[in-house]
């Protein structure tokens, strides 16, 4: 089984991914919005939240990725808003089809541990963490470009304001039920803060780990796939020359997206 996921890993990032790609996209909706993001963001979690503010009701594996797909399983989206739209989760680099959606950004350093515990996890890779992390800065692990390229490709959109929400996970951390209604009146729903609170309370990240204990996924036999959800573990976790690996590669985009290029905290804006 390790073989085969390394294999698929592989293939994955070759270029015959690129009809892959096409094809998953070639049946969207123009009315559909999307939650971009970077493997390893937050995505997830914000999914299960936006599920229960929007619905109403407990949020399980099955039921979300139903109702808020991965763009490869886009044909069994829900209309969930307004107009019949679908929500639509996708980790590719902005896509032309992308006409209105919310991109969530991590600070790419707690990015590249998650990534890092969760493909060890999963046996596809064996390398220690400074090469892992120079193949992050550069060329990237996954099939979706460095994180670098895909922010970059993102902030580029031609999209408006209107149509392009460029959040922080950190801030979702921090001011959950204000990012959470910031989402929905973006969606163009009238946010309800009780059923958002009640989201909240329901996918904290115990609840996560046992949800997914119900539903197992493809790292939880190592328990990986739901992890801390940490804002700045990188600082206990990574020694002073690998913080210096992000400084020399991507500082300009670390301090853009208003992180801190060392341990001390900034206060920046982002800007789409």
């Amino acid at each position: 089984m390790p073989l085969l996921r390394k294999l698929r890993h592989t293939m994955a990032s070759s270029p015959l991914r690129a009809p892959l790609v096409w094809l998953r996209h070639k049946s969207l909706q123009p009315n559909d919005v999307f939650l971009g993001s970077y493997p390893r963001s937050g995505s997830t979690w914000l999914r299960f939240m936006l599920f229960e503010s929007l619905l109403g009701e407990s949020s399980g594996f099955s039921t979300v990725n139903q109702a808020i797909p991965d763009i490869k399983l886009q044909r069994f989206g829900l209309p969930l808003l307004p107009g019949g739209a679908r929500l639509i989760k996708t980790h590719e680099v902005y896509q032309s089809e992308y006409r209105k959606a919310v991109y969530l950004v991590r600070d790419p350093r707690d990015v590249a541990l998650s990534e890092y515990a969760y493909q060890t996890a999963l046996g596809l890779v064996d390398e220690n963490l400074d090469d892992y992390l120079k193949r992050f800065l550069n060329e990237g692990v996954n099939p979706f470009a460095s994180w670098r390229a895909h922010v970059e490709s993102w902030l580029a959109a031609p999209l408006s304001k209107e149509q392009l929400l460029v959040l922080r996970f950190e801030n979702l951390r921090t001011d959950t039920v204000r990012t959470i209604s910031q989402i929905a009146a973006f969606l163009g729903l009238t946010p309800d803060e009780n059923r958002i609170r009640r989201a909240i309370a329901d996918n904290t990240v115990e609840r996560m780990k046992a949800k997914e204990k119900e539903a197992p996924q493809r790292a939880s036999k190592r328990g990986q796939f739901i992890r801390s959800g940490s804002v700045g573990g990188w600082r206990a976790n990574l020694s002073s020359s690998q913080v210096g690996f992000f400084r020399e590669r991507i500082g300009d985009m670390v301090t853009q997206m208003g992180y801190p290029l060392d341990a001390e905290p900034v206060d920046a804006v982002i800007s789409a």
